[in-house]
């Protein structure tokens, strides 16, 4: 099951008496920051949550699947993200 930005914005009027349009809005706020922060290359740091950076993947040859030809996949931008300890220690049950 996934959560969606209503089930976090949820969480927020529950634990926090929030207009549940406030809540959307709070919700939609962080990642709106969050995405604006990486599309510049910048490192995001949430303490007790994790980090979201951007690595650079560089150009590589590959092969067309279907007819075995050698391609080239362009160098991309990718992010990832590494849990904080916290959280890596929620997720085995510590």
């Amino acid at each position: 099951m996934a959560v969606t930005t209503s089930d976090l914005a949820d969480q927020l009027v529950n634990t926090h008496g929030l207009a549940k349009s406030d809540a959307v809005r709070v919700v939609g706020a962080v990642f709106a920051n969050v995405a604006a922060a990486v599309a510049k290359g910048e490192e995001v740091s949430i303490n007790g949550f994790g980090k979201f950076k951007v690595k650079d993947a560089p150009e590589r040859q590959g092969r067309n699947p279907a007819t075995g030809e050698a391609i080239t996949i362009a160098a991309q931008r990718k992010l990832t993200f590494a849990p904080a300890k916290q959280v890596r220690d929620r997720m085995n049950g510590n």
